[in-house]
């Protein structure tokens, strides 16, 4: 079944704080894949909050992008998708399977799949307010005795969802344990519309196999592409082309990850950007031999410049073909 208007059967998972504006375009930057801003909060974007409505800002990107909106009030939702579609959005999606308290304390995330009326109210008033496609991630369910995937997926299609995307654990289960493709699968033969499989995809390999298994129309990735923002793009040539792509050199590493820096420079400033940074260092250099003393090291470090040179001193300092060795990556 077609994607809808996607050329790509991989997309890249909303993570907030991760899939910001620099990550996309580094992500876009290698290839084809599906593009999910950070989840915006719809209270604060319809009171236009300044933060907020930057994050969900797209106007100046040159590829689509699905902005994914969070909140668990079905009358903001109609107001949020007008605002993100004048912003730019391609697609807005609805997270209803994220596990953090404080969203589903707020209605939100992983509670909706506990209140299916509120659920289906805030799909149908979106669909209302706006001519983009509706999409909505969920889970598996809320805990291992309240498993309610396929009814909650037969509700996202008959309140207007052009496509859903399964995440294969419950909210109890966060991201700990193994990702129940099983259900997936039964999601799929359950309804109509397109299905993403999400959860435990890594590379090319255990793309195909979630497609296998499942018989999903696409593949979801989250934290395969953390310090490796070229993992969507070569899943995608894998699904097509069925060949692994290259092991990144440490060198190829490094110029990615001083792309990383640049774009997070021009897009936060040199201090937030400096302080962002922390984490995808350590990302970027997992598996890799003196990891941690690298780490160690860049997270003392106080300005940009020294940053700069603090990572072409360890990369270099590297021989090619390590990038797999040392440190479990």
């Amino acid at each position: 079944m077609a994607m809808t208007n996607f050329d790509s059967r991989v997309f890249l998972a909303p993570m907030a704080g991760i899939t910001d504006k620099p990550f996309r375009r580094l992500v876009a930057s290698f290839g084809k894949g599906n593009i999910v801003s950070e989840m915006v909060a719809v209270n604060a974007l319809t009171r236009q909050n300044r933060k907020t409505w930057r994050i969900a800002d797209v106007r100046d990107e040159p590829y689509p992008v699905i902005v994914q909106l969070v909140g668990g009030e079905p009358e903001l939702f109609a107001e949020a998708a007008r605002v993100a579609a004048e912003l730019g959005a391609g697609g807005l999606d609805i997270n209803m399977g994220c596990p953090v308290r404080k969203i589903v304390n707020n209605n939100s995330g992983a509670y909706l799949m506990t209140d299916m009326p509120r659920a289906a109210k805030i799909i149908e008033t979106t669909v209302r307010a706006t001519s983009l496609p509706v999409s909505v991630k969920f889970r598996k369910g809320w805990d291992h005795e309240h498993v309610n995937a396929v009814d909650f997926a037969r509700m996202c299609e008959e309140s207007g969802a052009v496509r859903i995307t399964v995440h294969g654990r419950t909210r109890s289960d966060f991201y700990a344990g193994r990702a129940d493709w099983e259900i997936i699968g039964e999601v799929k033969n359950a309804v109509k519309i397109p299905v993403v499989a999400n959860g435990d995809i890594t590379d090319g390999p255990t793309a195909a196999a979630a497609l296998a298994a499942t018989g999903a129309d696409g593949v979801m990735i989250g934290r395969a592409a953390l310090g490796a923002p070229w993992a969507v793009a070569d899943i995608d040539r894998y699904l097509q082309t069925g060949v692994l792509p290259p092991v990144k050199t440490t060198v190829e590493i490094m110029q990615v990850l001083l792309a990383h820096l640049d774009g997070l420079e021009e897009y936060y400033g040199s201090r937030t950007a400096l302080s962002l940074s922390r984490k995808y260092v350590c990302w970027y250099c997992r598996g890799l031999r003196e990891a941690k003393r690298f780490r160690e090291h860049y997270v003392r470090l106080t300005g940009l410049a020294e940053a700069r040179t603090a990572v072409k001193e360890y990369f270099g300092g590297l021989s090619a073909g390590e990038a797999n060795g040392g440190e479990e990556r």
